[in-house]
């Protein structure tokens, strides 16, 4: 740069700066230019990028029993379970429910027909009733069992109420028999569960599966399925009826012959939720012994509102007649207090 002479000094040094403020711009804006040229490639590999975070030990957890899958029963989040030191496996117990559900059978599941969409429409009081007697069920009867459990459990509600020989709502299918001395068709209903509060978490993702159920959702897996057991227990009436397949905890079944063919599943919700509890929930439930050898449908009313048949439980292992949940038939050893209220916190 040629400074003009006609400039005071104090004129030329202010343009010199100027000029060198100009060259630093310069190079400033050349290098934001290449800055940006190498950012675009990188920010377009970001998604790809995966930085290796070294994270803090996992601390083991020791579940309790209602915690484990495959450990746990209806309603034993409120118990005590006995005391052993051995190991259970449950797809290794010494009783015929347990063979059948070993090897091949696991794999070739016979579920049979697939329930049609059942949506629960009616009052805001009918909706309300439907949702919380549909949550409970969920909660207390697979608290600890994966989203394919509870929506299992959900899908045999649903079936119930679209099946003629079981009141047509929700609540009247949970509660069923609940008041009478035997004959509770879920066990939470009868064995003091609901004493206790759920779990925050575990109530809203139960409510979350309700809420699907009764909007339309059918779980396929379960078929036309309208009872099921826990690997604990063997009833009565388990080898009257057909397996449908295994999930987690449990054993589903369907009824055989007319009673489980899809024509008996054509009753539609109407509304008139019961009250949620015991109170009104005399109704007795049908036989399913009894159900199994319908032959027509129009013996399906006949057997529903007859008396249930006595039947021979199977053996009982060493425990006190009070030892046993309602109507779970035989009870295995290690399972031998859950029927007792917890005496300490």
């Amino acid at each position: 740069m040629i400074s003009n002479p006609a400039l005071t000094p104090h004129q030329r040094l202010a343009e010199r700066r100027r000029a060198r403020a100009e060259r630093r711009a310069q190079i400033v804006r050349r290098v934001g230019v290449v800055l940006a040229m190498l950012a675009v490639p990188a920010l377009a590999a970001e998604t790809g990028f995966r930085p290796e975070i070294e994270q803090a030990p996992e601390v083991p957890t020791e579940l309790m029993g209602f915690e484990t899958p495959g450990e746990s029963f209806p309603g034993s989040a409120f118990y005590y379970l006995e005391d052993s030191a051995a190991t259970v496996d449950m797809f290794a117990m010494a009783n015929p429910v347990a063979e059948a559900t070993t090897g091949a059978d696991l794999a070739t599941p016979d579920t049979g027909p697939v329930a049609a969409s059942l949506v629960a429409m009616g009052s805001d009081r009918d909706t309300a009733r439907a949702q919380q007697c549909m949550t409970q069920a969920i909660y207390y009867e697979a608290a600890s069992e994966s989203d394919a459990g509870q929506r299992a459990v959900a899908q045999v509600v649903l079936n119930r109420v679209a099946h003629s020989a079981w009141p047509s709502t929700v609540c009247g299918v949970v509660f069923q028999g609940s008041s009478r001395s035997t004959g509770c068709q879920f066990s939470f209903t009868c064995d003091g569960s609901l004493a206790r509060r759920p779990s925050r978490g575990g109530w809203e993702r139960a409510g979350r599966i309700a809420r699907q159920a009764l909007a339309g959702s059918v779980y396929a897996p379960v078929g036309l399925s309208t009872h099921y057991h826990t690997l604990a227990v063997s009833p009565y009436w388990a080898p009257s009826l057909s397996r449908t397949t295994v999930i987690g905890a449990h054993i589903f079944y369907r009824l055989p012959g007319a009673a489980g063919d899809s024509a008996a599943f054509g009753t539609h919700y109407a509304g008139g939720e019961p009250t949620p509890g015991r109170n009104n929930a005399q109704e007795a439930a049908p036989d399913p012994v009894a159900m199994a050898h319908v032959t027509s449908l129009e013996q399906i009313e006949q057997v529903a509102t007859a008396a249930p048949l006595p039947v021979d439980p199977a053996p009982a292992p060493a425990t006190s007649a009070n030892d046993q949940l309602p109507a779970s038939g035989s009870v295995r050893p290690e399972y031998a207090n859950s029927g007792r209220w917890i005496e300490r916190p």
